[in-house]
């Protein structure tokens, strides 16, 4: 179940670069602990103008310019009816773009009201997108749940199977191979726009690190660098191990594609069984070589299906024709045999 996010953890959401959001409260402090409850924005132009009919009270409201002058030619005419009205219906929050500041009229509804008024930098456009992208990682679907998620050749690969199959010795040999951990044991999913699934360590404490049975906890990134962890990748791939079963058929072409659902999310999915002998990190890799090429339109075990199947009509056809040519051959003789009598 979704924990309450509040204006506050807006406020104290950990962006980095290009996600940063660069906003600072200037007024209603008092109402920082007031809850967002949708991921959707609103420009509150027409309901400065007194329109309210199907408006977005619970959604975030944003100023840009346009609104900012609107706001100033009612302040010049001494009308704050509208932006009362709005306020005083429990509007999350007001963030103005553009490092706009709003009119003293406007502080003083928010700070009479409780209504955190924010401001950024950023233009419109661009602080729209960055926001409208972290509330949709705040509110996505998330599910906890036992296993690696590993990236190999740029795939996200999520590794399952039960307690002592080896998931994390396999994951421990793919960084050793020069691939990156994401999480190990608890994997924090998210379902991100619909249709994609974001892994990351469930526990932000733990970071990177990996239980080995017989060697303890071990810290990738100190023994192998950062360049060997990731903090979130995207799951392309679902692997899962299991102790081979001399009674189960294991499937060894590979011709249909299998998928699992993940938070309503259908993924790629195979069934590796593990025995002494077999290399399973070589085999993760080979899948996740494998992944990228279906992902670029090739896949191996339908072209191998093709080809025996062009085969077998070549082969049959061949034998058609060998046994018409022995039958007009054979035809052939006798009429000689004919003539000749």
């Amino acid at each position: 179940m979704r924990q309450t996010f509040t204006v506050l953890d807006l406020l104290n959401l950990d962006l980095k670069e290009h996600n940063d959001l660069g906003l600072r409260c200037i007024a209603g402090r008092q109402g920082l602990s007031r809850e967002i409850r949708m991921p959707d924005l609103n420009r509150p132009g027409l309901a400065l103008s007194g329109f309210f009919d199907n408006f977005g009270y619970e959604r975030i409201q944003i100023f840009g310019r346009g609104e900012h002058a609107y706001l100033e030619k009612l302040d010049a005419q001494g009308n704050s009816d509208t932006i009362r009205h709005l306020f005083e219906q429990g509007v999350p929050c007001a963030i103005f773009t553009h490092d706009l500041y709003p009119t003293e009229r406007l502080i003083a509804i928010a700070t009479d009201t409780g209504t955190p008024v924010l401001q950024t930098s950023l233009a419109t456009s661009d602080f729209n997108s960055r926001l409208i992208r972290a509330l949709s990682n705040v509110f996505a679907k998330t599910l906890t749940t036992h296993g690696v998620l590993v990236e190999v050749f740029g795939i996200g690969i999520f590794i399952i199977g039960d307690s002592g199959v080896g998931k994390s010795e396999a994951a421990l040999e793919l960084v050793h191979r020069g691939h990156r951990l994401v999480a190990d044991d608890a994997v924090e999913i998210r379902n991100v726009s619909g249709n994609v699934l974001i892994g990351s360590g469930a526990n932000k404490a733990l970071g990177h690190h990996m239980e080995i049975r017989g060697l303890g906890i071990i810290n990738i990134t100190h023994l192998f660098g950062v360049g060997a962890i990731r903090e979130t990748k995207q799951i392309q791939l679902v692997v899962e191990l299991e102790n081979w079963d001399s009674e189960k058929v294991y499937d060894r072409i590979g011709a249909e594609e299998k998928t699992t659902e993940i938070l309503g999310v259908k993924v790629p999915y195979l069934l590796v069984p593990v025995k002494p002998g077999r290399n399973i990190p070589i085999i993760i890799e080979t899948a996740a070589m494998n992944e990228r090429l279906k992902k670029m339109g090739y896949f191996s075990a339908k072209e191998f299906n093709q080809s025996v199947m062009k085969w077998l009509e070549t082969e049959n056809a061949r034998k058609i024709y060998m046994q018409k040519r022995q039958m007009i051959e054979s035809l052939q003789d006798r009429l000689r045999g004919d003539d000749s009598e």
